[in-house]
């Protein structure tokens, strides 16, 4: 068992954003003749994060919001949520390269008469939405079924893409069995097995007729799709940790992670190359050509569940951005 894995995937998330950040739209080339090697990246002295972690602990606080009121519920989860990212919206320290999905939608969630289906960006498979779901696989107490739910319905009231809403709920699943002790050689067969188990459940309570603002002709088609593009890059991450070298950008083998299962399979091949070199693996991460910030996002939500708050170097932790925020959550729900 992970030793506080939630404070540990919480602080990785936010360091390997902020890694990320500055190397963030350049070259692996650009990024190593400015910063140095992969394997020496360090983090910058004044460690900011993006609006990745901004909206992690955005949706944190709805999420605990929501829980202390009792079971959770999409009726108990959405206006919490919702009030937390038109908070983010609209907060002078939202300008960190948000993403225009994110931006559009929380601009139509504003709208209290409007329902949260028409606000979401039903075309957007945007990694906007897994990069920032890690509290839903941390959370204690919760049924695979409220698991599942809430990571789909938190994705949906910004990027309402099946592809978005099966990753979402795959980097929440990861999250969860890493803190709960699964080995990362099994990871991928129990994640398979997840999308397999999910693949045509359209989840009616949590996700209402979202799938009619679609072109599918019903709803377990609409879900499928999303989850057969998991799939899909579920067997590319698993070639590559067999094949893929470590100094080679691992974008080259599953994606540069602009889109939500990209950034879901970039971020954890990172980690499985590294599963117990967690800062290496945050280096790696960062160092690449894609959305390097989500992808070392990623990376760390995984190396931290697994490993625990530990795995971070002290003087790392002392500095990152939003610091008390993080261990606030992470405490509450590592106790």
């Amino acid at each position: 068992m992970s030793k506080r894995p939630a404070t540990g995937a919480l602080l990785g998330l936010a360091l390997g954003d902020a890694l990320g950040f500055p190397t963030e739209f350049k070259t692996v080339e650009l990024i190593e003749s400015m910063f140095g090697p992969w394997r020496t990246l360090e983090l910058p002295q004044r460690a900011r994060v993006s609006d990745d972690t901004q909206m992690t602990l955005a949706l944190g606080r709805g999420l605990r919001r929501a829980m202390a009121r009792g079971p959770l519920t999409p009726a108990g989860l959405e206006p919490p949520l919702r009030e937390e990212f038109v908070d983010w919206y609209e907060s002078p320290d939202n300008n960190r390269a948000p993403g225009n999905t994110c931006l559009t939608a929380c601009r139509l969630l504003m709208d209290e008469g409007r329902g949260w289906q028409d606000a979401s960006q039903i075309g957007s498979k945007g990694c906007g939405a897994n990069m920032r779901v890690a509290p839903i696989g941390l959370a204690p107490g919760l049924s695979a079924e409220q698991r599942s739910g809430a990571a789909q319905l938190q994705s949906a009231l910004t990027h309402g893409h099946p592809t978005a809403l099966a990753a979402s709920d795959l980097t929440a699943h990861a999250v969860h069995l890493l803190a709960g002790g699964t080995r990362p050689a099994a990871l991928v067969g129990r994640l398979r097995a997840h999308a397999l188990e999910r693949r045509t459940r359209y989840d009616h309570l949590w996700l209402g007729d979202l799938w009619t603002r679609s072109q599918d002709p019903g709803p377990e088609h609409f879900v499928a799709r999303g989850w057969d593009e998991c799939l899909a890059i579920l067997d590319r991450i698993e070639a590559a940790v067999a094949t893929h070298s470590p100094e080679t950008d691992p974008c080259v083998a599953t994606g540069e992670g602009w889109v939500a299962e990209e950034a879901f399979a970039t971020g954890l091949l990172c980690f499985l190359l590294f599963p117990d070199e967690p800062v290496t693996a945050l280096r790696r991460a960062a160092c690449t050509a894609g959305d390097s910030d989500s992808i070392a996002c990623l990376t760390g939500a995984f190396a931290g569940a697994w490993l625990g708050a530990d795995a971070w170097p002290a003087d790392w932790t002392g500095r990152i951005e939003y610091r008390e925020d993080l261990l606030a959550l992470g405490t509450l729900w590592d106790a």
